[in-house]
């Protein structure tokens, strides 16, 4: 009787073992795994910050999607990476044209007043930065009818001109969500290597 017990020492510790483990990430021998989503734009690579959330998609253009938490869920905000194919999506001056059609700026100001535009490179890769703050004009689809008033929203969008793109990337929502994220996005941004 002894030695049939034995024989199932093997089966009877492997189920306690998973047992214990159960809900539980397996350790790496290479330490413990960086959260983030690891981010590729041609062959370029950048990890974005842990609480962003991953959100699978499926429509056409839009290369990656992650929700961005606010302080409560209705204060999320949202970042597309959209592209377009080689050389697609439009020339610097028609993106920026449209993105500042996509605000009204706060009453006594233009749209040029609310709208910071920067040059710089990421690496070897040119980028063009739009920053808009005021009244978000949210549409479900680009060619919706009737456009959605939402006041004291911010929009980052990013012209990344890389060999094979341009891929577009945009942060958006409410103001106090985008600039509380600010600044991992432009660390998550310039990481690119």
């Amino acid at each position: 009787m002894r030695l049939s017990m034995l024989r199932y020492a093997p089966v009877l510790i492997s189920v306690y073992l998973i047992g214990c483990m159960e809900g539980k990430p397996a350790a790496s021998a290479d330490g413990p795994k960086e959260a983030g989503t690891v981010v590729d734009l041609d062959g370029l690579k950048s990890r974005a910050p842990a609480d962003w959330k991953d959100i699978p998609t499926t429509q056409q253009f839009r290369y990656k999607v992650f929700r961005v938490p606010g302080d409560k869920p209705e204060l999320d905000a949202e970042l597309v990476i959209f592209y377009f194919g080689e050389g697609g999506g439009g020339g610097v001056e028609e993106n920026i044209k449209r993105w500042k059609n996509m605000f009204q700026p706060p009453e006594g100001k233009s749209i040029d007043e609310v709208t910071k535009i920067s040059e710089f490179k990421v690496g070897e890769v040119p980028v063009v930065y739009v920053d808009i703050q005021g009244t978000y004009l949210f549409r479900p689809f680009p060619a919706a009818p009737k456009a959605e008033p939402r006041k004291d929203h911010r929009m980052i969008s990013v012209i990344f001109r890389s060999p094979k793109g341009p891929y577009f990337i945009r942060l958006v929502g409410p103001e106090v969500t985008v600039s509380k994220h600010q600044k991992a996005f432009d660390e998550w941004l310039k990481n690119f290597k």
